[in-house]
């Protein structure tokens, strides 16, 4: 469906002139239903003053990047590929990736064609798909399930911020954060949320070299219970970490500085930078 590789928005942080202190990128890889803003208000800036050059991507069709029109005929297959054409342009080792939800599914799938200096897969995709998760709502909370319909249906301006909160917010947000954050959610394509249901699952057997892998859960995740995503730590024989009062969108909570420590310290216990 796309014959030309969209224009990426790449949003870049960098240490200071002169204390840059590791050689190795991080790429950070947003998931459904948002953009590269989301690492904006804590992420970004927490890693470039650990000494990193940190890159964050809009994949096609998300932020401000191009391919909105083509958005619901874009697939994993398609974000592995702007992730590959960000990552063609960086210096250093290859980069450590950082994914969150549907981003952790697209590092998974780039690791299948090229390597990586380490992987963080934040609350990534279970590997059974999302159908339990949308029948968990479905039954526990159908104003929730009812709510994504309404997004996916007819855009954002059909979003009940107050429900939309609870399925990847704690209600520790402020009103004033809240509204923001609600403002850029955005429609996800339809081909990518029907290929999670399908074919979510980690492939480590097509994968050459295993870099370093942690993989994390937050203890108040509405969408992916830790035990759901537990099971893709086990799957990679990946290091595992289930942070305590975390919601989904963990770069974005008022204690988002417990998930970013804890990424640095692994980064230091494994020697990754």
């Amino acid at each position: 469906m796309f014959t030309d590789q969209p224009k990426l928005e790449v949003i870049h942080r960098g240490p200071r002139a002169g204390e840059a202190l590791h050689p190795t990128p991080i790429v950070l890889v947003h998931g459904a239903f948002v953009g590269a803003w989301c690492w904006e208000p804590h992420f970004l800036d927490f890693f470039a003053a650990q000494g990193f050059n940190v890159i964050a991507p809009s994949l096609r069709g998300h932020g401000d990047s191009g391919g909105r029109r083509l958005l619901n005929f874009a697939g994993i297959s398609d974000y592995v590929e702007d992730l590959s054409s960000v990552v063609e342009g960086l210096e250093g080792p290859a980069p450590i990736f950082i994914g969150h939800s549907m981003g952790a599914l697209v590092v998974q799938r780039y690791l299948e064609q090229a390597p990586a200096s380490g992987a963080v897969l934040m609350a990534p995709v279970p590997a059974h798909g999302l159908a339990p998760s949308s029948l968990r709502m479905l039954m526990g909370d159908p104003l929730l399930f009812t709510e994504f319909g309404l997004i996916q249906a007819f855009g954002t301006g059909a979003m009940n911020a107050d429900i939309g909160q609870r399925a990847v917010f704690s209600d520790r947000l402020t009103t004033e954060e809240m509204a923001a954050y609600s403002a850029r959610v955005q429609q996800e394509s339809q081909r990518a949320l029907w290929e999670m249901n399908l074919n979510p699952w980690p492939r480590p057997w097509r994968v050459a070299y295993k870099p370093p892998m942690l993989v994390m859960a937050g203890s108040d995740d509405a969408l992916f219970t830790p035990t759901e995503v537990s099971g893709t730590a086990s799957l990679w024989g990946a290091d595992w970490l289930e942070i305590p009062d975390i919601a989904h969108a963990m770069m974005l909570e008022p204690n988002w500085h417990t998930v970013a420590a804890a990424i640095s310290r692994w980064l230091w216990a494994r020697a990754i930078h």
